[in-house]
């Protein structure tokens, strides 16, 4: 399968798309750091064609309840491909085996995350996030993402 769980030497081809995806203002950057201590969060989308790794995704525990999917990455050229939903679809497929049943994700794209059932809603309803990681952010308090959540 091209989805398969990210390993220690995907880990600076991660940091590669996510840091390309963050200059075209898609998305936070994240450190080799973050990455690294949160490895087991991401899947990636591997094409052995000698592409490499081309996508990413992670699915992030919050709360006993709550699940996060972030830092939802695809090659450029490579995006509207389906190769975005194939990493959805792993990380709410890992969610929903672990009991989480409410997963959100703060976004610049509601649409690509509505054909997924995800709802548009207000932030004000995910405080556990706001004030984990939001509040360590530099677009504090004016936060200009989308927040989108599903409830399974």
């Amino acid at each position: 399968m091209p989805v398969r769980k990210a390993r220690i030497s995907d880990v600076k081809n991660i940091h590669k798309l996510i840091e390309r995806a963050a200059k075209r203002g898609e998305m936070l950057p994240r450190s080799l750091s973050e990455l690294y201590d949160n490895l087991r969060d991401y899947y990636v989308y591997w094409e052995e064609s000698g592409e490499g790794i081309i996508g990413t995704c992670a699915m992030h525990i919050c709360w006993e309840d709550l699940a996060e999917v972030r830092s939802l990455a695809v090659e450029e050229a490579r995006q509207h491909g389906g190769i975005g939903s194939k990493l959805i679809e792993a990380c709410l497929s890992e969610a929903i085996g672990l009991g989480l049943y409410r997963i959100f994700a703060l976004t610049y794209r509601p649409g690509f995350f509505q054909k997924h059932g995800f709802k548009v809603v207000d932030k004000a309803i995910l405080p556990h996030k706001i004030w984990a990681d939001c509040i360590k952010c530099v677009k504090f308090p004016d936060c200009d993402e989308i927040a989108v959540l599903l409830e399974v």
